[in-house]
């Protein structure tokens, strides 16, 4: 018992003494963390500005002769060629800018027509599951069926009306083709 006494307190004597060696060398560690950091910033307040990078979306991308939104020739001398309209030359071709503005109106009202398509037909199939609480209505549903009658109208409606928009875009991109724009003006 005396042994195992001697021992806990050579022990604990032992971790005492050792106990400062230990310390000072976290804080010597911290502080030169700290000073590498202090000397980082100094270098970040003193490095030169980085100078101004000149990349193509700073650059004119036609000629100074040129409508840089629709590649067109500016003329003002020419009859019916106003400058800055984009509308293109007196020739009657049609610039950039005028074909995709008319492909972006023509793709937003398919778009549009669609999701009313698509929301048509989610009520379609709500109203052919749908329970009636009331017999009485129930029963009515059952033999007359009016409101799923006047949702399939509505929905062979939208579809001649998609069919119609999807037609209206092919012949808008043959006339592109045949006035000679890029096929890419139509995306």
């Amino acid at each position: 018992m005396r042994t195992n006494t001697f021992l806990r307190f050579f022990a604990l004597g032992l971790l005492l003494g050792l106990a400062p060696l230990l310390t000072p060398a976290q804080d010597q560690s911290s502080d030169d963390v700290a000073a590498a950091a202090r000397k980082a910033r100094e270098r970040q307040q003193t490095a030169p500005k980085p100078k101004k990078v000149i990349t193509n979306d700073d650059m004119p991308s036609a000629p100074a002769g040129t409508d840089s939104k629709t590649g067109d020739t500016k003329d003002a001398g020419q009859p019916g060629n106003a400058e800055g309209t984009g509308k293109g030359t007196d020739d009657g071709s049609k610039g950039e800018a005028y074909w995709r503005g008319r492909f972006q109106k023509a793709h937003d009202k398919l778009s549009q027509a669609e999701k009313e398509l698509d929301v048509l037909q989610r009520e379609l199939d709500k109203a052919q599951v749908q329970y009636y609480s009331n017999p009485q209505k129930a029963m009515t549903e059952q033999y007359d069926r009016s409101d799923i009658n006047d949702k399939v109208a509505k929905i062979d409606a939208k579809k001649k009306e998609v069919d119609s928009l999807k037609q209206q875009l092919s012949d808008m991109e043959d006339e592109l083709r045949k006035s000679g724009g890029d096929p890419g003006w139509a995306r």
